[in-house]
């Protein structure tokens, strides 16, 4: 007779998530990011994609011939220091009309950002 064994579960932790976020030209794309928002550590870069970081966020690019693509593509970046970081980007122009600074019913403070190719950065702050 044999015996059915289950194996202990295992531990799993999910540590951060790296967005992959269209590009239709990569160099621009890395001038925007850098000037613009900040992510002026690129991390990789070649032709068909590359990656950029600020602080802890890292964000990766791939390359798109197709501007839909980028305009139907959105992340969230969880923020510390959100009205700081939006006093920041203002004067860049690059803050969304329809995503300006409020609290949310859903327990965020955010606002939205499109970049140079469409795709919609939302950055978010917990309420306490």
């Amino acid at each position: 007779m044999s015996s059915l064994h289950s194996p202990s579960p295992l531990r799993v932790t999910l540590n951060s998530a790296i967005p992959m976020l269209a590009s239709l030209d990569i160099e621009r794309t890395l001038t925007f990011y850098a000037a613009k928002l900040g992510f002026d550590q690129v991390i990789f870069h070649d032709d068909e994609s590359a990656g950029v970081e600020r602080d802890r966020v890292k964000l990766h690019f791939w390359k798109c011939d197709d501007r839909t693509i980028a305009e139907h593509t959105s992340c969230r970046i969880e923020v510390e220091g959100l009205d700081a970081l939006h006093a920041e980007l203002m004067p860049k122009g690059v803050v969304h009309p329809n995503g300006r600074l409020e609290d949310k019913p859903w327990g965020f403070r955010e606002f939205a950002v499109l970049d140079c190719d469409g795709n919609l950065l939302t950055f978010v702050e917990r309420l306490v």
